[in-house]
């Protein structure tokens, strides 16, 4: 005899940010939820050694995207997270950095919503947070810098976003894009264009926190000539504003010049 509807188990899904790399940029929640999953669907740049912390019988399904490249596309990992958690399973959809930060965790929060899947959000440390300490930059800072500003630079037809440049160019804040290695050509022309002088200083950084990052201090004229040259393979963000003129490779370069 089948199970009754008030016997059926009931699961539930955790969207999990797994931060920008680095296995010790983790949260202490994030490790526990890990630890208690039964599913864990995760991203292409998730570190092996973190999905070994996952008990030996979870399941493990890689619904990675990298630049057009897509293991799954994000209707197919809604459909997948709603299933498995609808029979019964923790689901833990791990994603790099932090789940609401341009990581499409509205989508799949939206999906586990209209099916009544319980679910919660363990937040990660996002990029943006991971490189500014790597460099030493303040992303804010009360003399020079009041506010912040996250964009994208790849909407979801890889061309870059409409943004509010103008408000952007006037904020006096920092700006930092993200996914922008291929794309800062245009974000730097609009920023320009809409008053930010050529040379204030930016600085992009692949692989953020990671043993292979990789960084390219220079000025918004310039940095995407930078960026064209060598091509970074990984994720890459842009650091934009004043505050990146206080970041230790500047202040090193700055010695060495005197």
């Amino acid at each position: 005899m089948s199970a009754s509807p008030q016997n059926k188990p009931r699961g539930c899904a955790t969207l999990v940010g797994a931060g920008p790399g680095s296995p010790d940029l983790l949260t202490l929640r994030a490790v526990r939820v890990i630890k208690q999953a039964d599913v864990i669907l995760f991203d292409a740049l998730i570190d092996p050694s973190i999905l070994d912390l996952a008990r030996p019988d979870a399941r493990r399904i890689d619904v990675g995207k990298r630049c057009g490249r897509h293991a799954m596309n994000q209707a197919a990992i809604n459909t997948l997270i709603v299933r498995f958690a609808q029979a019964g399973a923790h689901v833990v959809r791990l994603k790099g950095g932090d789940p609401l930060v341009f990581g499409r965790g509205g989508e799949e929060l939206d999906s586990l919503r209209a099916a009544g899947v319980p679910v919660e959000i363990v937040p990660g440390i996002t990029a943006a947070c991971a490189a500014a300490a790597s460099l030493q930059i303040p992303l804010t800072h009360r003399d020079i810098a009041r506010s912040l500003h996250f964009v994208t630079g790849h909407g979801s037809d890889g061309a870059v976003p409409a943004h509010d440049w103008r408000a952007l160019a006037a904020s006096g804040g920092t700006i930092v894009a993200y996914m922008a290695s291929k794309t800062f050509a245009s974000v730097a022309a609009n920023l320009i264009e809409a008053g930010l002088p050529a040379a204030t200083p930016v600085v992009a950084i692949e692989n953020a926190s990671r043993v292979n990052e990789r960084h390219w201090p220079g000025t918004l004229g310039d940095i995407a000539d930078r960026l064209a040259a060598e091509q970074p393979a990984g994720p890459t963000l842009v650091v934009v504003g004043e505050v990146v003129g206080l970041a230790q490779i500047v202040q090193e370069t700055v010695r060495l010049a005197a």
